[in-house]
């Protein structure tokens, strides 16, 4: 995997975090209980979990070409 402090490695943390979020909105346990704070360092989670569900087909493209990327290009 690559480093998170190169350019490549924080675009592919983003998207694995707005994936895992908008994947543990749907578990209503976790929901209420990781996604239900909209401030503050919670509010990370939240905000990523609605960005992951709103723009899932653009973050879905997104993690395509990053695979690709990582696995093919460098």
């Amino acid at each position: 995997p690559p480093p998170v402090y190169s350019l490549d490695g924080l675009l592919a943390f983003s998207l694995l975090l707005v994936c895992t979020c908008a994947h543990l909105r749907k578990v209503p346990r976790l929901r209420t209980w990781l996604l239900s704070e909209k401030r503050g360092l919670w509010g990370v989670f939240y905000k990523a979990a609605v960005i992951g569900t709103r723009l899932h087909v653009a973050v879905a493209v997104s993690c395509v070409l990053m695979a690709f990327y990582i696995l093919v290009l460098k």
